[in-house]
This record gives C-alpha cells, structure tokens and sequence, in this order.
C-alpha cells in the first residue's frame, strides 16, 4: 500500500501531490468522514485551484457535499468547522513549505487534524471507494463569510477597548500569504494603527521565504526599528505559525511566543497545558509558577489537538509559532495568538513581558542516516539513558531531561536523518549537550 500521509496531512511537489492523487485521496477522505459535509478551503499558491478543483471532484463524485470556503487562512477554514457543523475539513496548503510545494491537511469534525496513523485508514480506501449514483451528486456551495465569522468570533474574546485605547503601532509581515485576507483588516478594526509588509498574496512567495524564522524576517526586524513600531509581527504562507519582534527590534522565536501565550491563558484560567517534546523548557517553567503540569506530546499538530480534544488542558502550542487558543478551535492560529499579545501589549511593552520568560538557548544539529540507522541510534540512546539513570521522555523520540537543560533525538519522518536539539541557560552548554550526543548517535550506526 503505498503511503501518502506525513505528520500532517499530504504533501509534496506537484509531481507528487498532481490533480490525480488529489481527487482519489479526496474520494477516500470524504468515504472516511462518512460522506457527510465537508468543508475546502485552500491557500493561494499557484497549484491551488488545479488541486481545489480536483478534491471538490472527488467529493462529489463520492456523494459528498462539498463546501467551498475559498482562498483564506487556515486558522480561519478551521474555525469554520464547528461553526458551519461540517463532518470534515481539506485544506489545500503546504502551510510554510517552499512555493513549489503543496498539500492536503485533512481535519475531522471535532476539529483534530488527522495524523500519520489515522491516515494509513484513508490510504486504504483510495482507489477503494464506490462511487454515488448520478443523481445522488450533490452541486457545490460557496460559503464566503468565512473571514468575517472568524473576526466576529475573536474579537468577543478580547478586550477590544482597551486595545483602542492604546492604539498600538504594528508592523505586519504577511508573507505574502493568506494572513493578507484577515490580519490588516482584523487589527485595523481593533484600533491599531499598522504598517503592512509582503502585504499582497503571492503564490511565488517574492517577499521572504514563508517559513517566518529569523533569517527570513530582517527587513520586520529593520522596519520595527526604523519606525519605532510597538512590535512586528510575522506569520507564515497559512497563518497557523507566528512570530514575534519587540520594540527593540529583538527577534521573538515561536517557543517565546508559546511561553507567553501560556503565561497570558494561566493568568485568565489555570490548568494543564500541552506541548510537543521539542519545545523550550520555558514553557514548563512558566505553567509550574502557577502550579500547572506541562503534558508533552508527539511532534505534530494533530497529536496536540488530539490531545486538546480531550479537554484536560486549556491550551497547546509548539515550538515553531503554532498556539492553540481552544476557545476558537483546536487549531493552531497565529492570528488570535498574536491579537491576545496585541492586547497584553497595552499593559507594557513586549521586551518587559519577555523578562518574565525564562531564558533558555538552543542548539540543532542532524545524522544522516538511514532506517536501519534511525533504529539503532534511538535503541542506544534509549540504552544509554536507562544505565545512566537519566529522566526521560521516549513518546517520539528521546528526550533526555536534566536541571536546567534537556536534549532531545528522534527520528525525521520523511528524510533520512536523526534530529538532535539541545537546551541550557547557556550557549556553550546547549553546544556541548548536542555534540556529546551527536557523537553518541554516529558511534551507534
């Protein structure tokens, strides 16, 4: 059987993800979801409406009655689900992938994103699925209120008046991707005053690269300086990650970000909060001074909201940007994730919020290697932990926890490497934890 899912979804170049496999997986997730209704929505990038079109095809062809949001955010297609009372969702986007890529991010009624596992069920339904009668086809809707509805909904959650009030200076990078449809507006009508950056859609991704990292974000970094905004914000091509830059121009990585979306949920309603294995330590830090445990998951958005569904904890995120604010969706959405620090924002500057996150510095590296390589580098650090009596979390991977620092390795998914990220209070220690374990994983191929 031939394996299409990854962590999240399908995706690839088109020579992988063609009009083809788009509509036989589209028959197969809309036979999986009970060929109920099913929402579409896609991002703007050149393939999308040679894929949209396909996956529209195979869910009628199928019996399904297909809802066709249009281009918007994938915070926003997702939102939708419960409110339009969808049994499924297929976004068509390859989220912060380069430009020639794209995919199929597939969602279930509850709102959870299915994963790699829950996938290998729908891969055995394609080219396996009988077709409806042709008159049990049923004709496409349009629904294109989506943007307003997900507006509408964020803005009962926050304290608008005092983010007019305040009036904060903001710089927008949108990439040049589907934030372009709802952030300038969303925060022009809270009150802010912005500046916008990338600001049109553009399937080339002309601006920067949609992955919003800190290399990929210098001319936000120069424009919050130059204008002495209150900070800048970066998404990436779905709207799903987000980062920060605060008034001094300092770069906000995406596990800050989580960190200080924790501590702003913690201070309205305590409780657990979820993250993935590879996420900064901060992020326990902040929970424990409230008195809440920090439950580690998979890496992967769907195994958050898997757990999110739940309903033990009262947020998730991870360490690329990603926050769950389950009040609006399951969903990881940089656009309320960033309106919530907008409205802390009115209280005091970010660089002072960020003194109250603990500082940790962390160190990447990888091993090529193959499966049976993989294999034998997690069994011998698994190994080497137990004798060494170390605390440790193997749910994906191995990540070895000490006082003030942790080091995780795991397996890519889909290349031939083993990742290897390290934490510490310091520099030099985060480069030493990851070299010690970068030679014990090439000692055990």
């Amino acid at each position: 059987m031939a394996k299409y899912f990854g962590t999240n979804g399908i995706r690839g170049t088109i020579g992988f993800v063609g009009p083809e496999l788009a509509l036989r997986a589209a028959q197969a997730i809309g036979a999986y979801f009970g060929k109920g209704k099913i929402l579409v929505a896609r991002d703007h990038r050149l393939t999308g409406e040679l894929l949209r079109n396909a996956v529209i095809s195979g869910l009628q062809s199928v019996g399904c009655e297909a809802i066709d949001l249009g281009i918007v955010s994938s915070p926003t297609a997702e939102f939708m689900l419960k409110k339009l009372k969808a049994d499924g969702l297929i976004i068509i986007t390859a989220s912060h992938n380069p430009p020639e890529y794209n995919g199929l991010k597939v969602i279930d009624g509850k709102g959870v994103s299915v994963s790699r596992e829950r996938g290998e069920e729908i891969e055995k339904l394609i080219g396996n699925v009988k077709l409806a009668s042709w008159d049990a086809i049923k004709p496409v809707k349009k629904h294109e209120n989506a943007v307003r509805e997900h507006m509408d909904a964020m803005r009962t959650l926050l304290h608008p008046e005092k983010i007019a009030k305040r009036k904060p200076f903001i710089v927008l990078d949108l990439g040049n991707g589907t934030t372009a449809t709802i952030a300038p507006q969303f925060f022009k009508e809270l009150g802010c005053k912005i500046l916008t950056i990338n600001s049109h859609m553009d399937g080339h991704f002309p601006g920067r690269p949609s992955e919003p990292r800190e290399e990929n974000i210098q001319e936000l970094i120069k424009m919050v300086k130059e204008t002495k905004a209150d900070c800048g914000i970066a998404w990436d091509g779905d709207g799903d990650r987000v980062v920060f830059v605060d008034e001094k121009g300092n770069f906000v990585v995406g596990d800050k970000v989580y960190a200080l979306s924790v501590l702003l949920k913690l201070k309205e309603k305590k409780g657990d909060v979820l993250t993935t294995v590879a996420t900064s330590k901060a992020v326990e830090d902040v929970a424990s001074k409230f008195g809440c445990k920090t439950i580690y998951t998979k890496v992967g958005a769907p195994y958050m909201s898997e757990e999110m569904a739940k309903g033990k904890a009262v947020m998730c995120g991870e360490e690329v940007g990603g926050v769950c604010w389950p009040e609006i969706s399951l969903a990881k959405d940089g656009i309320f994730a960033a309106a919530k620090i907008i409205e802390a924002l009115c209280e005091k500057s970010l660089s002072e919020w960020m003194k109250e996150i603990p500082t940790y510095y962390n160190v990447k590296t990888r091993v090529e290697c193959d499966e049976k390589g993989k294999k034998a580098i997690l069994e011998g650090v698994r190994k080497f932990a137990k004798q060494k009596g170390y605390k440790t979390i193997d749910i994906d991977g191995v990540r070895i926890t000490f006082d003030d620092s942790w080091v995780i390795v795991r397996a890519s998914g889909t290349e031939p490497y083993i990742r290897i990220f390290g934490e510490a209070k310091s520099k030099d220690k985060a480069e030493a934890l990851v070299k010690e374990y970068e030679k014990l994983a090439k000692s055990l191929i």
